[in-house]
Formats: C-alpha cells, structure tokens, sequence
C-alpha cells in the first residue's frame, strides 16, 4: 500500500521568525543546516548539527531538524529515538509528535502512528500537516479492515467494490505526489 504520509519540515520563514522563537543568528545556523542537506550534503549538515546542539543541548528546533535529516538520511531508528526524547521533553511540541507518528506509518505502526497524530492535533488543531496525516493513517487503517472483512466473509458482495475504491484513491493520490 502506498504511504502518503508527511513528514514536518520547518519552511524558512519558520525559522526566521521562530516556530519556538530563534534569535536572528541562531534561524541562520538552522538555514545552514537545511541547506547543507538541501544540496546533498547530508553528512556536513548532521555533523554541522550535532556542533550546535552540543552548545546548545536543550534547542528543541535543531533537535527536530537534525532528527529530520537522520529520517532522510535513513536513519529512522535514531530520528525515532531523537524524536521520542522530544515528546518527552518539550510534550507541548505538535511538531516531534507527528513526525514520530510519520516514523511509526512507515513501520505500519499504525495505532501508534494513529495516537501520536491525536496529540498533535491536540495540541495544534489547526496543524494542517498533522490533519493530513490522520486522513492517511484512517485510510490505510480502512484499507486493512477491508482485508480483513474479505477474509472473514469472501461472499460479501459489498466488499470487492469498497477494496477496489480504496485502492484507486490511493493510486491517485500516489500519482498526484500524495
């Protein structure tokens, strides 16, 4: 089944104007790092990160990018772990929650996925990322209860047609970039 879910990344305008709040001189070196792995030059940008949180060991914002490069970077055990410190640390942070929750859809951890996306929204209703994201746990979480009925009951007439509905919703969503 395709995966549609998103991961958070923190636009520019963002981190000038600070999603928690930067300085000034602090948004450039968060720039920077972004835009080291922008331009393929990911293992600069973790090292360029990991610099500045040991300076800076309690910055939620280099945390959560530096946990986005390592899930780019396919490293998802540590973006996992990083981001778990996080809903830890700074719980109040929608931002860590759902690209844990994006960490787990990937795994088809959905229920966790499912409950991290409902914290987020919690506690930013109108994260639209996050709401997107639920859309897709629900439809894949839909898409496996189908299975599952058609299993259960090969003869429900009802059930081929919802199966093949679903499945062309999310071809055309994977084709659409999702």
């Amino acid at each position: 089944m395709p995966q549609f879910i998103r991961f958070h990344r923190l636009p520019a305008a963002l981190l000038a104007g600070g999603l928690w709040l930067a300085q000034p001189a602090l948004a450039d070196e968060y720039a920077e790092v972004q835009r080291l792995q922008k331009n393929g030059h990911s293992a600069e940008a973790l090292t360029r990160a990991d610099e500045y949180i040991a300076s800076h060991p309690s910055d939620p914002q280099m945390r959560f990018i530096k946990a986005n490069l390592l899930a780019a970077s396919r490293r998802t055990d540590e973006a996992e772990q990083l981001l778990l410190e996080m809903t830890r640390e700074t719980p109040e942070l929608a931002e860590p929650w759902n690209n844990l929750a994006v960490l787990h859809a990937a795994k088809g951890q959905l229920g966790e996925a499912l409950a991290e996306l409902q914290t987020a929204l919690r506690l930013n209703p109108s994260y639209a990322t996050a709401q997107e994201n639920l859309g897709d746990v629900h439809t894949r979480l839909a898409a496996q209860a189908y299975q599952r009925a058609r299993q259960l009951d090969d003869g429900n007439p009802r059930l081929p047609a919802k199966i093949e509905a679903l499945r062309t919703t999310l071809e055309v969503a994977a084709k659409s970039g999702g």
